[in-house]
């Protein structure tokens, strides 16, 4: 579904003032690479683990490189926040995510109330708003979001709560960019106000898809819905 061309390889060495990180490249040089995640990265920061590199599409941006993903439990973890919602979207035309499809209109980026989800969906039968996370999180084989408190994260599923309500189909899809997990779950040591309120709002019915992909330095490709977990 996204393919990747021209990734320069390196080793992760740390990652600091949030959105940068330091890489040491195959022929020993030492570059700044844009971090494209605002979370804390937790279970995905390893000391000279493989990293993938995309080359920068703004000659004039600062840092060459953005960071995509790094190798942990022998397996690849997508570290950039922007490819989930181009691949659900994307995957949802292929109806390649269970549960997902039969729409033959998909918009991305459509406002709500207070809110802009990352997907509206429809066909003649209903309408649907997304909301896409991306999960990197892994403790102890589950996959679990958020990795940091997000009050952001929040606010979506209030409004997606208020969609509900209206009628409409609302839907928080989890984006597990990671293969070393069986199943998911909220991170409620982490973000206990999220947790609670993603289980309450599992509750009253909106339906929470946590889809895992496979992350390789080629290509992400669809694999499966995983458990949800409470």
């Amino acid at each position: 579904m996204i393919e990747f061309r021209n990734l320069t390889h390196g080793r992760f060495i740390k990652r600091y003032k949030r959105f940068l990180v330091e890489v040491k490249l195959d022929n020993g040089q030492v570059i700044t690479a844009h971090c494209p995640n605002s979370g804390s990265l937790k279970s995905c920061l390893e000391e000279n683990a493989e990293v993938y590199l995309s080359p920068a599409k703004d000659p004039k941006r600062k840092t060459r490189f953005t960071w995509e993903m790094i190798k942990i439990n022998n397996s690849w973890v997508g570290i950039n926040t922007s490819i989930p919602n181009i691949f659900a979207a994307e995957a949802m035309r292929q109806n390649a995510i269970p549960g997902l499809e039969g729409y033959n209109n998909i918009r991305r980026e459509v406002k709500y109330d207070d809110s802009r989800f990352d997907i509206f969906a429809s066909n003649s039968e209903e309408s649907c708003f997304i909301e896409v996370k991306n999960v990197t999180l892994n403790e102890n084989g589950v996959a679990m979001f958020p990795d940091a408190v997000t009050s952001r994260g929040l606010k979506h599923l209030k409004t997606l709560e208020k969609v509900k309500k209206e009628g409409m189909r609302a839907v928080m899809l989890y984006l597990v960019q990671r293969t070393d997990v069986n199943s998911f779950s909220p991170a409620s040591h982490i973000d206990p106000e999220y947790s609670s309120a993603l289980k309450g709002v599992a509750r009253a019915g909106l339906e929470i898809i946590p889809f895992q992909v496979k992350v390789t330095p080629e290509k992400i490709t669809p694999m499966d819905i995983l458990p949800f977990k409470t």
